[in-house]
């Protein structure tokens, strides 16, 4: 197993497992596979490429493409220079990503096919944006005035050496937006330190080996699903890309093929788990599935009970915490905790530091709930070119999550809601997590949004935006369920039936986009 205490930097990781073992397979794609020694050069390629062509440290590359083999070369490719590697979301039509790309002002756009029509309804020489890189390209940009190349063009032949800049561990690595469900979406600035700091911790507790095949169907440009990259290249192990969770039947398949030993997922991905796939016929085949992790957002403590009769028995479920502030994550529940602690979102991960905190920063006693802030060496930077943002993000505290919990006499942290999420109805104070977590314990719902609709008597009336289970049920069944856990005032007055709900760029429900789509409906 590759040693991972030495490296300071993300992109050693994969130099180092090169170098320990380099026939072994990092990552399958389809009929795809390639090695660790085959993959380190391709990344190496495309930084004596990105070097070639200018790039320095410190200029942003903006990678704009769906999991991939070329994203694993390009991502490494950018940190091998000394630049910063900006993630971001294929699905963005030009209207979203001009903004995008004004801000962080990239030296070149790595891509894929996919996204070639989006970038050429764009100005890229207005926007100051030299190079293109096109993994697979099918269109033609001898018309416009850049550097465009393939893939193929640079990785077919040419010094495959590591560059071995001088980089250091503060410099920063990339820039992550967040998914912007409220406002404009921020960029999160991660150094190499705090990804490293990250991934480490990670490692230790899901104790990661050489031997792990991580199935990956969280998108790369989203923090968790590069943890889960980084990680697993630091080990040795290998990555098992499958971007077509939308059929979770042949995702299941291919977990039982490629012998699989970790899953991982936000709240959606296990819902449609549970309930649109043969998980539960297929569980004895399941053999190498050695743990199954959860973050992306609250998941109920019905969904977890349910989750852990369908798994297989050896199959341990990590319940987690996190952000893209944190580099991903801050706290877990360790399996064998679980069932005791099912609401927890567990302990802080090893070398972070979790307390709960007052309105004047004071930290609190036991049992008494204030705000999460978080300290550790995967904190980020800051945000990018926003210092009012950072200003209330990060103080002398440490992180401030913007959520509301309590610690109990074990050490376990427990969110009761976002402090910019609670609804007044009626003169109560509602939290929507508590509802929607009883709308999944009707056993009816697979997936639910709760939102407050502006009501000129009563401030705001509780509506429901639902995905059922079973296409018979109606809101009669669900709201009589309710009502035996539920005093009348945290009672929905609608609940409306959808095929599925809007998830944002990182697989959360999109509330406001929910809210949108109540209004149409």
């Amino acid at each position: 197993m590759p040693n991972i205490s030495n490296q300071t930097l993300i992109h050693q990781f994969l130099e180092e497992s090169a170098r320990a073992l380099p026939g072994k397979c990092a990552m399958v794609h389809g009929k795809e596979r390639i090695s660790y020694e085959g993959l380190n050069r391709e990344a190496n390629l495309v930084a004596r490429w990105l070097m070639d062509k200018g790039v320095t440290p410190g200029d942003r590359v903006a990678l704009m493409m769906e999991n991939c083999r070329e994203y694993l070369a390009g991502y490494y490719g950018v940190l091998k220079t000394g630049g910063v590697a900006v993630p971001l979301n294929p699905d963005l039509k030009p209207d979203g990503l001009v903004p995008l790309l004004a801000r962080i002002t990239p030296k070149c756009i790595i891509s894929s096919a996919k996204c070639e029509k989006a970038l050429r309804e764009i100005d890229l020489p207005v926007l100051s944006i030299p190079l293109l890189l096109i993994a697979r390209p099918r269109l033609k940009w001898n018309d416009v005035p850049l550097t465009a190349c393939s893939f193929g063009e640079i990785t077919g032949s040419g010094d495959g050496s590591d560059p071995d800049l001088q980089i250091n561990e503060t410099d920063l690595a990339s820039i992550i937006f967040t998914s912007g469900s409220t406002g404009q979406p921020k960029g999160v600035m991660l150094s190499h330190r705090n990804i490293v700091a990250n991934t480490n911790s990670i490692v230790r507790y899901l104790e990661l080996t050489s031997s792990d095949i991580q199935m990956v169907v969280l998108p790369f440009f989203y923090v968790m699903g590069k943890s889960l990259l980084n990680t697993h290249v630091a080990v040795g192990g290998t990555v098992v890309i499958n971007n077509t969770f939308a059929y979770p039947a042949s995702v299941v398949q291919q977990m039982i093929d490629e012998q699989v030993t970790g899953f991982s997922g936000v709240p959606s991905t296990y819902a449609y788990l549970l309930h649109r796939s043969p998980l539960r016929s297929v569980r004895d085949r399941l053999t190498s599935l050695r743990y199954c992790s959860q973050a992306g957002g609250h998941l109920a403590s019905h969904t977890k009970v349910d989750l852990i009769k369908a798994l297989p028995e050896h199959t341990k479920l990590y319940v987690m915490y996190g952000a893209t502030e944190a580099s991903a994550r801050l706290t877990y529940v360790e399996p064998h905790r679980l069932h005791d602690k099912i609401d927890s979102i567990g302990i802080p991960i090893p070398d972070v530091n979790m307390k709960v905190v007052g309105g004047d920063g004071e930290e609190l006693p036991q049992g008494e709930t204030g705000e999460l802030v978080a300290q550790g060496p995967n904190i980020m930077q800051g945000y990018w070119h926003d210092p009012d943002s950072t200003a209330k993000a990060l103080s002398i505290h440490g992180y401030h999550t913007g959520d509301l919990g309590y610690m109990d006499r074990d050490g376990y942290f427990f969110v009761v809601g976002r402090r910019d999420n609670q609804l007044k109805i009626g003169g109560h104070r509602v939290n929507p997590q508590e509802i929607e977590d009883a709308l999944i314990d009707t056993d009816l719902v697979m997936e639910c949004a709760v939102l407050g609709i502006e009501d000129t008597l009563a401030g705001h009336r509780l509506v429901a935006a639902a995905v059922p289970i079973e296409v018979e049920t109606t809101e009669r069944d669900i709201l009589q369920r309710c009502s035996q856990t539920l005093p009348r005032h945290k009672l929905p007055s609608e609940i409306r039936f959808f095929k599925a709900l809007p998830k944002n760029s990182s697989g959360k429900i999109d509330r406001a986009a929910c809210k949108e789509l109540m209004k149409e409906n």
